[in-house]
């Protein structure tokens, strides 16, 4: 009897990668993503190529550094030495999101920088995190006397000040003011693995959606609803993109299950009105 196979697709390989919470390894999944528009991509170079980057870092420092001395050299090297920045003549090119691409130009976007910079940081023995900062994402550094707060895309360091105005206009638009205030510091909690990925995702997300780029766009939202099984938004927007490609069928099967599962009236009934015309089409 011959036995059906199925070589596992890019999608599958990611599945693997982000099943578990615990152990998620942040870089390999982030630098999967890659594998839609560059199917050839060995992932396993990008990670070779950050080790490297590792190994050349650790020898310089000296087994006795203080975290504040580790932060520094890891700074001067990533920023001024690397040369690695935001992409500020492209700042929505896809490849902004994609690590293989970042580590060839060292131009990129926050999260993207941020997820190399974290692999160094954590890998010279530093207590950092992500920080999933309203509008733009942020690392932190946590030391004896407190956190340092940087910015991925300028390597600029962030004062409490600076933070509170740049958070200004998020809290004005969601009407977070006076008696509905919330402190600066409930914005710099520390982001998961699984939600740095997702915001990695929901980025070209919006870079395809605004390109009407259909096929793109539902590729992206295949992975984020790998990533995130629940997150019914998603299912509708997948389902909208595919029936902007004329593929009738997977896109009902979406909207129906976003039917199913969703609690906002609005949206609801955006939602009926299309299957209907999807179903009298």
């Amino acid at each position: 009897m011959k036995w059906a196979t199925r070589a596992p697709s890019a999608l599958d390989y990611f599945a693997t990668l982000v099943g578990q919470d615990e152990g998620l390894p942040l870089l390999e999944a982030v630098a999967a993503v890659a594998l839609d528009d560059y199917p050839e991509l060995d992932v396993q170079s990008v990670l070779d190529g950050v080790d490297r980057l590792l190994e050349r870092l650790r020898r310089r420092l000296p087994a006795d550094a203080a975290p504040l001395h580790r932060l520094r050299l890891l700074n001067h090297f990533f920023f001024r030495e690397l040369g690695f920045g935001g992409n500020v003549n492209d700042y929505y090119d896809p490849d902004n999101s994609y690590l293989h691409a970042v580590l060839r130009t060292r131009r990129g976007i926050p999260i993207s920088l941020a997820v190399l910079w974290l692999e160094l940081a954590q890998g010279i023995g530093l207590r950092a995190a992500g920080v999933n900062f309203p509008g733009h994402f942020l690392v932190k550094v946590q030391l004896a006397r407190g956190q340092v707060i940087i910015d991925p895309f300028t390597g600029q360091s962030l004062s409490r000040e600076d933070l509170i105005e740049r958070l200004e206009p998020y809290k004005r638009r969601q009407g977070l003011v006076d008696e509905f205030d919330i402190p600066v510091e409930l914005f710099l909690q520390p982001a998961a693995p699984r939600e740095i990925v997702a915001r990695v995702l929901r980025n070209l997300k919006e870079i395809h959606r605004a390109q009407r780029d259909w096929a793109r766009l539902v590729a992206v939202l295949d992975r984020l609803i790998v990533l995130q099984p629940d997150a019914w938004d998603e299912v509708r927007e997948r389902g909208l993109a595919l029936a902007e490609l004329g593929q009738t069928a997977r896109a009902l099967a979406d909207l129906e299950a976003y039917l199913a599962h969703a609690d906002d009236p609005l949206q609801v009934q955006a939602v009926q009105q299309r299957v209907r015309a999807l179903r009298a089409a």
